[in-house]
């Protein structure tokens, strides 16, 4: 704990944490607010879920390409832009008297105009920090992140369901305003400059390091999207087991980034978190009590942002500096994709078989993940003797021979 209280002693670095917690905040708050308004307004559970489907599509497409306008355009200039659009979806959805196919369209505008907080802030974290406190960074922010998924969807239900679903979403209009203006107006945001990227759009993805981080991040949280499912049809949505169980998950998850952040990362590193993960999901499937869930996601969260945070690190690690922000577009990209898998495979098992089902999806997620990066260990780059810190971009200089 005392390389995190030197490392929070950095100046800026505390401020980034705090406002991109805060900016990115209603990232845990959207999609339960927008279900549980458009479940009251329509009265279908099938309508809120198609709605929830088009904010998702408009979230994964947006990534990488808000990310690269970034590095066109300035972060000020396109995190501004996204926000103010954002908000005003937020608001039409909360205000307006709309059919089915306006809450799509909405939603759908909602997700294209998230603003791409967390892509920018892993691109300034570099620029913060020397190459020594760089993975304890990723670690850190990995581990702070579980905060938001604690704690927003019980503000959230709380609200909605006591207050109103409307106020619900003027909620996540506000805390986007205050917490997107904090993020923005912070000086770390305006000193950092990200160049234009000279590749063509996508490229970065193809690099083998970037695409096991999209991949791995695939099937990382859609491992934990079935497991929230599953915990959900296990105990219900009525009473407080399914947040208490999904809270312990997010606590292992914290507690094993703050524990093992200052391990240096080799080429085995996310096997051996991977494997972490994947025993305790499988355990989860000896019994349904609570407390063997509990005990057991307990377990498996403990490899959770360790693993999310070698993600980070052998990400920026293996492109320029231009390309940080669209890579990291992409891999976000590929944890949507993967949450909207997770909970889609698990939905159909419980279906075939009961609660039990959304485990066996969330192991099979796992252990995929756990073959892929044993199958394809050489695509990770070794960080234990190496600079993690993004490359230089670099153009050719003319020389003048006399």
């Amino acid at each position: 704990m005392a390389g995190y209280r030197d490392l929070l002693r950095t100046p800026g670095v505390a401020r980034m944490i705090a406002a991109q917690l805060v900016a990115r905040f209603p990232n845990g708050m959207i999609s339960l607010a927008i279900l549980l308004h458009v479940e009251q307004q329509t009265g279908s559970y099938g309508a809120a879920g198609i709605v929830l489907a088009a904010a998702s599509v408009g979230q994964a497409v947006a990534g990488p390409v808000t990310s690269r306008w970034m590095g066109a355009w300035g972060m000020r200039r396109v995190l501004g832009l996204t926000l103010a659009v954002c908000v005003l979806a937020v608001l039409a959805l909360a205000l307006l008297p709309l059919e089915l196919a306006g809450y799509m369209a909405f939603a759908l505008l909602a997700g294209l105009s998230t603003p791409p907080v967390q892509s920018a802030v892993r691109t300034i974290y570099p620029k913060l920090v020397n190459a020594g406190q760089l993975t304890p960074l990723f670690s850190l922010d990995a581990s702070m992140q579980e905060i938001i998924w604690i704690l927003a969807p019980v503000v959230i239900t709380v609200v909605s369901t006591q207050a109103g679903t409307t106020q619900g979403l003027l909620l996540v209009a506000v805390i986007l305003v205050v917490g997107g203006g904090w993020f923005i107006l912070s000086p770390e945001v305006g000193r950092v400059r990200i160049p234009r990227s000279r590749r063509a759009f996508g490229r970065v993805v193809l690099k083998p390091p970037v695409m096991l981080a999209t991949v791995i991040g695939f099937l990382l949280i859609g491992a934990c999207s079935a497991v929230e499912v599953g915990v959900v049809a296990t105990f219900g949505h009525g009473g407080l087991e399914a947040g208490l169980v999904l809270a312990v998950f997010s606590v292992g998850s914290l507690a094993g980034g703050l524990a093992f952040g200052h391990i240096p990362i080799g080429r085995w590193a996310m096997a051996r978190r991977l494997l972490i993960v994947t025993i305790g999901l499988s355990l989860t499937m000896v019994t349904l009590n609570i407390y063997w869930i509990g005990g057991t996601l307990l377990l498996a969260g403990i490899g959770i942002a360790p693993a999310l945070a070698v993600l980070f690190a052998i990400t920026t690690a293996s492109v320029k500096f231009s390309e940080t922000a669209e890579a990291f577009g992409w891999a976000g990209t590929g944890q949507l994709i993967g949450a909207a898998a997770g909970s889609a495979v698990a939905g159909i098992l419980i279906d075939a078989g009961g609660p039990a089902g959304a485990y066996l999806a969330a192991v099979l997620f796992a252990f995929t993940g756990l073959v892929v990066s044993i199958v394809f260990v050489r695509g990770f780059p070794d960080l234990r003797h190496r600079d993690p810190s993004p490359h230089p971009d670099t153009e050719p200089v003319q020389a003048i021979i006399a």
